[in-house]
């Protein structure tokens, strides 16, 4: 979805943050345009290729910060998934199921 013609419009003040997926980008123009500084830099969640491997260029790239793949993790919204699963599981042995995906 983003190539090099998305990333090549965008202002040199830039910042690219993908929390999504990584093969939503196009990462060799995105290195490309990071390495020329034609952005001011990148904020990565997600990768091509997962774990990120030690030699990838992001690693190196000083207008980088990458983390591993733990954008949506807050503490809001552990409590929900949580808290879902506890309701989940309490109607479930009630026997009044709820979330229930129809076939």
């Amino acid at each position: 979805m983003i190539t090099a013609a998305e990333l090549n419009l965008m202002k040199p003040t830039a910042l690219f943050i993908n929390t999504s997926r990584g093969p939503l980008v196009d990462e060799s123009a995105l290195i490309d345009v990071l390495e020329q500084k034609k952005i001011a830099g990148a904020g990565l969640d997600t990768f091509d290729e997962e774990p990120l491997p030690l030699d990838h260029p992001f690693r190196r790239l000083e207008n980088v910060l990458v983390t591993p793949h733990i954008g949506y993790v807050t503490s809001d919204n552990y409590r929900i998934f949580y808290g879902d699963a506890l309701e989940n599981i309490l109607a479930f042995l009630k026997g009044d199921p709820i979330r229930v995906v129809e076939a």
